[in-house]
């Protein structure tokens, strides 16, 4: 099972799987399916994929699905900082928050 990098976004991991097993855009996208020029975006970053875009690539390129989740959540997150020109501290206020939020939500 291929691992991701860190650094690697969402759509360069999902072309790498693909290039390592030596497959088409084409043929990655009729088994996921998905539109060839669809799938070409998301390699590219420039359209995110759906959570069932996601499970469906997982499960053809027979990866764990939390992991290609993380690294798309990380890529939008990624992606809100620097739009935002935020500096990463504002990671540590997210991180409490999400703490915080658990609490509540699982309290009622």
């Amino acid at each position: 099972m291929a691992t991701i990098k860190k650094t690697e976004s969402f759509g360069e991991h999902l072309r790498t799987l693909r290039e390592d097993a030596g497959l088409t855009l084409k043929s990655v996208a009729e088994q996921i399916g998905i539109d060839t020029s669809l799938l070409a975006k998301i390699e590219r970053n420039e359209r995110q994929p759906t959570k069932q875009i996601i499970k469906q690539a997982a499960e053809y390129f027979e990866v764990d699905e939390k992991e290609l989740q993380n690294n798309f959540l990380s890529d939008q997150i990624a992606y809100k900082i620097l739009d935002q020109e935020a500096d990463l501290s504002i990671l540590k206020v997210a991180e409490e928050k999400v703490k915080y939020l658990k609490t509540v939500h699982n309290g009622k």
